[in-house]
């Protein structure tokens, strides 16, 4: 999920007597490894990762590009790597009139973004209190942190299902999501137990598919809980993290409050966490 931040350019007189000064983010470059364009207007990518960079699965980091008045253009993405991966993998949308993801979806192999190595974020598994299933329910780009949490080893330790929940509007959407699940379940380092442990629900809202519909309709109605034979959402038991648009954000946590969930954080774990921040462009 790319992540919109108070970070943006600040606008500023060019000064035509001063010499080109060297680039402040020099030190915060990171080259693109490999790119894949899902179709058009989603694309995934992976750059080099520094040695000192730590991070837990499912946080984001800030990355963009230099604008052309000399300032950074600056977003904050969900990694969509786990902690354990040698290099960085993002899912951005394409917007072609977006400050950033105008420029970004013209990267190449080669090129260099700017990374900044500080990462955080909610969605992680120590904001959570220990539980049996974990509910992980997406829309759009917000697959992205769960697509890290589903490859990390404590996901599957700390949790015996884990229910990965992705809405789009149509099937090629669905495309990234599908194909890191499927890589999950052949890894060598967790295949067996995600095999075993995950189940991968998608659906789409404008294109007829195997499961279609917003996927709050789907929890209301029990539709859901049918499809994948599993009992209704309950506090006791279930754990839930929300990543997606901000009124499908806020319409989950009415879910979850309504059923007796209670938000957690990193300092105050609980039932259920959601990424507060906006989905940018």
């Amino acid at each position: 999920m790319n992540i919109q931040s108070n970070n943006n350019a600040a606008s500023g007189n060019a000064d035509n007597t001063t010499s080109t000064k060297p680039n402040p983010f020099a030190d915060n470059m990171q080259k693109v490894t490999s790119i894949h364009h899902w179709n058009d207007h989603l694309f995934s990518f992976r750059l080099t990762r520094p040695q000192s960079m730590r991070f837990r699965s499912g946080e984001f980091a800030m990355i963009g590009l230099m604008g052309d008045n000399g300032k950074p253009i600056l977003r904050a993405y969900s990694i969509a790597s786990p902690f354990w991966d040698e290099e960085l993998e993002f899912f951005s949308i394409k917007v072609q009139n977006g400050p950033l993801t105008s420029r970004l979806q013209h990267i190449k192999v080669g090129d260099e973004v700017i990374l900044k190595p500080k990462a955080t974020g909610t969605l992680v598994n120590d904001a959570l209190i220990p539980g049996k299933r974990l509910y992980l329910l997406a829309t759009g780009t917000g697959i992205a942190p769960f697509a890290s949490l589903i490859r990390d080893p404590e996901t599957y330790e700390k949790f015996e299902e884990v229910i990965v929940t992705h809405t789009c509007r149509h099937i090629s959407d669905l495309s990234y999501g599908k194909d890191v699940v499927e890589r999950t379940m052949n890894d060598p380092l967790i295949g067996e137990e995600a095999v075993q442990k995950l189940k991968y629900y998608p659906t789409t809202t404008q294109e007829p598919s195997e499961h279609e519909g917003r996927i709050t309709n789907l929890i209301n109605s029990g539709k859901l809980f049918k499809d994948l034979n599993l009992p209704a959402l309950s506090p006791e038991t279930d754990r839930i993290m929300i990543c997606g648009s901000m009124p499908f954000n806020i319409d989950v946590k009415k879910i979850c409050l309504e059923n007796g969930f209670e938000e957690g954080s990193n300092s105050r774990p609980a039932s259920f966490v959601l990424e507060k921040a906006f989905v940018g462009e």
